[in-house]
């Protein structure tokens, strides 16, 4: 708590997830007197409610998938069925490990932490427990929750929420899940690793519709041929109990039946009530509006995280906090570049991505400006070694630096990172295939995306 009344931290935070925390962290060890305050646990919805929990729940279900079908490598398992509970007491001692460690970090920083539900309640202060704690500037960082739609309630029974699935006791035998973006894919894909029959309910024409078309159909491909349904390109209209279980029905009229449904449609700000309106603060449907550097139209209040319009990743809220804070000590602040961060979706296969999709490079540069090559896994030995299909597909503006990198394929998330270096350092394909990559290794298909590129294919025809 506070040391007493008097005391204005440098740097009053109202929200201890992803943006919060890292702002805090940063902030303190810039020397800034630093309060935090969180109405839950520290680590907000990356670390209890979305990020860690689901990855730990794809990771055991690839664990399920390949005690089915190690007989392949040689290697015979019996596969008895998933046990939730122990998936359960795995994920949650992830998560519980996790979670130490940065309340450990937070102290060791010297961070004022408050545990209670804080409220803005003027310009440079937030009311929380009946107290009011005074700040220099305020950073809003409320975050996000699963959003539902009109008429469509979410009961935590048959009509579920992310947040609800992260604790379901079961391995439901059918499952509807609403969306199929980031949210909705790894969910399908990690129920059916458990056993489920599930199908996507997708209004726009692709699954994971923000990445790259050709992404898109590498996913839709490869669930067909896992047995994940999907239907794409029909809004949903309604959702009714059945006997035992929850029917949808599109706007096609087309029904479909199963034990329950994940809404899975994205996540809204969390900013009724908490005084941004009543303290000036500029909104946009629920959203706070922010400039470049991260600050509201409010001179001492900076927001950022989900509760911002910018992309709704944790990575990303951890930047923005960062920029932050270093702007508040005076340090020299450099705006995200929203194209340059990493995108992952850790279904089976991974879908991983960062710069412009084709679409959006020709329509930046012109069509007759962009060109584009694909770099099958199936030419990559490590990926053979692991029964991966899938491509990495390059995008470049004509005789210039490589704006796009989209990749399919299991383990593709772990590639990533090169692949942030090669954008974000704009970066020219010929200068990437100098650069001698491991053999073998999956990052390989990507140093040999560069040689084809750059016009000297390896293993690939010309």
């Amino acid at each position: 708590m506070a040391n007493d009344a008097s005391t204005v931290f440098d740097l009053v935070i109202l929200g201890g997830g992803s943006g919060g925390y890292a702002a805090a962290l940063r902030g303190a060890q810039l020397g800034l007197d630093v309060a935090l305050i969180e109405k839950n646990k520290l680590g907000g919805t990356c670390l209890h409610n979305g990020c860690i929990p689901t990855k730990a729940l794809l990771h055991a279900g690839e664990v399920a998938d390949q005690s089915r079908e190690s007989e392949q490598f040689g290697v015979k398992t019996s596969f008895e069925g998933v046990d939730m509970a122990g998936v359960h007491k795995y994920k949650d001692e992830v998560i519980a490990g996790l979670y130490k460690g940065l309340q450990g970090l937070v102290a060791s920083r010297k961070i004022t932490y408050i545990e209670g539900e804080g409220r803005l309640s003027s310009s440079t202060s937030v009311d929380v427990n009946g107290q009011r704690v005074q700040g220099r500037h305020v950073l809003l960082a409320t975050g996000s929750v699963p959003k539902t739609l009109p008429g469509l309630e979410i009961d935590g029974n048959r009509i579920i929420s992310s947040d609800h699935a992260l604790t379901l006791d079961r391995v439901p035998k059918s499952a509807i899940v609403l969306g199929g973006g980031v949210i909705g894919v790894e969910f399908a894909s990690a129920w059916k690793s458990f056993g489920s029959e599930v199908t996507v309910i997708e209004g726009l024409k692709h699954l994971v519709p923000v990445e790259d078309e050709n992404s898109s159909k590498l996913l839709e491909r490869a669930f067909r041929k896992r047995g994940i349904k999907f239907n794409l390109g029909t809004f949903f209209q309604k959702a009714e109990y059945t006997q035992d279980g929850v029917k949808v029905t599109l706007a096609d009229g087309k029904e479909f039946e199963a034990e329950v449904l994940l809404v899975a449609i994205g996540r809204g700000p969390v900013s009724q009530g908490l005084g941004y309106e009543e303290n000036g603060v500029a909104m946009d449907r629920g959203f706070v509006l922010v400039d470049e550097y991260m600050r509201t139209n409010v001179p001492t209040i900076s927001a950022v995280g989900d509760l911002v319009p910018t992309l709704q990743l944790a990575h990303v809220g951890f930047a923005e906090g960062i920029l932050v804070a270093e702007r508040l000590a005076g340090l020299k602040t450099v705006p995200v570049d929203y194209d340059g961060v990493p995108r992952v979706t850790y279904c089976h296969p991974e879908v991983a991505s960062v710069g412009l999709t084709e679409a959006k490079a020709k329509e930046v540069y012109g069509a007759d400006k962009v060109v584009s090559i694909k770099f099958p896994l199936g030419g990559n030995g490590k990926s053979r070694i692991l029964k991966t299909a899938g491509e990495i597909k390059l995008v470049q503006v004509k005789d210039g630096a490589v704006v796009g990198v989209h990749m399919v394929g299991d383990r593709m998330g772990e590639q990533v990172g090169e692949a942030q270096l090669i954008y974000n350092w704009e970066a020219l394909p010929a200068e990437v295939a100098q650069l001698i990559h491991a053999h073998p290794t999956q990052n390989e298909a990507l140093g040999e995306a560069h040689l084809a590129l750059a016009g000297k294919p390896l293993h690939m025809h010309d």
